[in-house]
Order: structure tokens, then sequence, then C-alpha cells
């Protein structure tokens, strides 16, 4: 296959003004259409990235990525908390324990899940909340029997810092002659804190032994522990590995991770992400079958002119790359202007809907963008190769020529 030959007219053929003014619309058409599936595609993929990152923060900044339970109190759990850091996914390593609990002001009661942290190795924790909270964390100290609450919780039960609330918890449970009397008692609130997801309605902190004097269990004795991970979505790859950790030290442990509570959000998310892909992704596929169109027409139109090549010794496969070439030329025209207006809006997106008045997600809240060349990777190559395929049959077509037939009547 002679490639330069094949290049030059190719080039010289989609560059010349088609004599077939439908054709010349049908190719327009095609690469417009590429253009607008990159396009949107690139921001509709930015904005889902955002939202599920946005979600990721908000939601497991706040709760137990990887949980670690023990039936035996953990001694000696410093020395296993610095083995399990040195792991590469794993950040930090904090005691914690947990209860199911209701809630009871003077006006409301509400369920709630409680966790009982040291707030002094809950840095990673901390973070997350510090943005939106109002109060003081330094206020959780053993035996002060303070509490920190999410937003939502805070207003369903009406309360605010400063004020009592009554815990009754399901652990600790003692039978009376009245029947069961669940553990209960008086917390003052310490802190709200807003993470702008579902957490905010179901979440409330406590000092570790407080929780479990609660639950009538032995103050500061360690049966859970609470992983932070580089990346949540790692949680159930680094499960195995973190159970034999505790297994080469002698101590029989179960996991759990966040996917138990809150899986089926995130799979909600991602599953949408994928459908939103899918539909735009076949604007691509729809605009390559106009180049199929277009080629189809422009092999017709040369029909006379590949005949004449053929016979001066034009091989099937030079004729093959003359019309694949000028396909190739159109789908890359379409794509990098794809990519150019594509990245133009996204990282302007915000900018945009400002100008036009637009508000998605309400008053003063703008739309979370997270551009990853990765993806812009696999929509590139993912255009090249259908665009591609949509060249092979025209060019087989040109490829078939007959010079003795087409050149019968000339």
């Amino acid at each position: 296959m002679n490639l330069a030959l094949s290049w030059n007219i190719g080039y010289r053929y989609w560059r010349a003004r088609k004599a077939n003014s439908f054709a010349s619309f049908i190719t327009l058409f095609a690469v417009s259409g590429i253009l607008l599936g990159v396009a949107a595609l690139i921001v509709v993929s930015s904005v889902m990235n955002g939202l599920e990152g946005q979600l990721k923060q908000r939601i497991l900044g706040a709760v137990p990525q990887l949980t670690v339970y023990s039936e035996k109190s953990m001694d000696d759990w410093q020395s296993v908390a610095s083995k399990l850091v040195a792991l590469d996914k794993i950040v930090a390593v904090s005691p914690s324990v947990s209860t199911q609990a209701m809630l009871q002001s003077p006006g409301a009661i509400s369920a709630v899940q409680i966790y009982g942290i040291y707030p002094e190795r809950e840095q990673q924790n901390l973070a997350a909340m510090s943005a939106h909270f109002n109060g003081s964390l330094a206020a959780l100290t053993p035996g002060s029997y303070h509490i920190v609450l999410g937003a939502e919780l805070a207003r369903r039960l009406d309360l605010s810092v400063g004020d009592k609330v009554r815990v009754l918890s399901s652990d600790g449970v003692v039978y009376s002659p009245l029947g069961p009397v669940p553990a209960q008692r008086n917390f003052t609130v310490a802190g709200i804190f807003a993470m702008g997801s579902q957490v905010d309605a179901n979440l409330a902190y406590v000092y570790h032994d407080d929780a479990q004097r609660l639950m009538r269990k032995k103050a500061g004795e360690i049966k859970q522990l609470r992983l932070y991970l580089n990346d949540p979505f790692q949680a159930s790859a680094i499960r195995d590995t973190v159970v034999e950790r505790f297994n080469t030290d002698g101590i029989m442990v179960t996991t759990s991770d966040w996917r138990d509570n809150y899986g089926h959000l995130f799979s909600a998310v991602n599953m949408e992400k994928n459908m939103m892909s899918l539909m735009l992704s076949l604007i691509i596929a729809v605009a390559a079958f106009n180049i199929v169109s277009a080629l189809v027409m422009m092999v017709v139109d040369k029909t006379t002119d590949v005949a004449v090549l053929k016979t001066q010794g034009l091989t099937t496969a030079s004729v093959m790359g003359i019309f694949m070439i000028q396909g190739a030329l159109n789908a890359l025209l379409g794509l990098l202007g794809g990519l150019f207006v594509g990245i133009l809006v996204t990282l302007n997106l915000n900018t945009l809907l400002a100008i036009l008045g637009v508000s998605i997600l309400g008053a003063g809240q703008s739309l979370p963008v997270q551009l990853e060349w990765s993806q812009l990777s696999v929509i590139v190559i993912g255009t090249l190769v259908v665009t591609f395929l949509a060249t092979v049959y025209p060019a087989l077509r040109a490829a078939n020529v007959q010079p003795a037939s087409a050149l019968r009547y000339e």
C-alpha cells in the first residue's frame, strides 16, 4: 500500500468543493454530530463525576469507610493500627463504638446512629465536618456527656447548641418487673454539623467512653476500629488484607464497610452515569453512520476516477486508504472540535449558567464539575474506533470498482 499517495489523493478529495451538495450537507451533518456528541459527553460526564465526588465527600467523609469488629478487647490496638496504616490504601485508624438509639427532645423523638469516638484521633473525619460546623468539637471530653448532631436531625428535634437531649440506647437493656428498660442518659448538644447529605438526619457523635457507659460496657475497652482510606471505593478490595493482618496477630475479626448502608445510593448514581454516557454515545454512533452515507456518495461520485487510478496500477489497499483517510479527517475534525468545545464549556459551566440565569441546584449553589483526563482518553479512543469502522464499508465498495465496467461508456 502506497500510504503517501493515498494520503495525497484522499486529502485533495477531502478539500475539494463537492459537486454533490447533498453529500456536502451529509458530511457537515456528520462532523457536527461528532462535535456535539463528544462535547455533550465530556460535559455530562464531568458533571456526573463532580456529583459523585461530592456525594462521596459528604457521606463517606462522615461515616466509617471500613470497620473492623473483634469479639475480644484489643488491648494492643495501637500496635495493630500502626501496622494497618503502613498499608498503601489506609490513611488513618481510630477506635470507635456504635449503637442505634433514639433521641428524645421536649417536642419530638427520632432514631439515630451514634458513634463513640476519640476526637483527637478523628482528624480525617472532623476535617470533612469543619466546613459547616456550629459549636465546639473540643467539648467531646470523657464524662462530659456531650453530643454532636447532624443539622437535619437537630432541626427535627428543635435543638440548638447547649440544649439537653435524652438518649435511649437499645444496647445495655436491663430487665425489670415492668419489662425491658433501655439504657438512657441526658446529653448536652455540643455541636451541629451540616454535610449536605442524608447523614445530617441520622448521625450523631459522642465521646467513646461516654458511649461505652451509655451501653453499660467497660469504659476504654476497644473492640471496634474504623479505618479511613485513600479511596473509599477500594474498601472491598482491602478487606481481605485487613483480616489477614489481624489473623497474623491472633485476633479474629469481622469487617463491614460503607456499602452496607450506602452502597445502593452510589450504585444508583453509577448506573445513572453509565446510562447518560450510553445515550450520548449514540449521538456519536449516529454521526458515524452519516460518515458512511457521505463516503458512499463520494465513492459513487468518484467511480470513474477510481477506475482510472486502478488502470494506472493503484492497488486495492491504496484505493481503500483514499476513502478511509477522507472519513478519518471528517472524524478527526469533529473530534477536535468536540474536545475544544466540551473542555471549554466544562471549565466555564457555572459561569455560563450564571450568565443565562439558570440555577439547576437552587439559588447560590453551583454544579460540581470534575474533569477526568482518563475519561477524556476513553472518549477519544472510542470515537476514533467507531468512526474508523464506519469508513471500512465505503472503502471496500470503492476498492471493488471494476475499471472495465466503470469506463465502458466513458
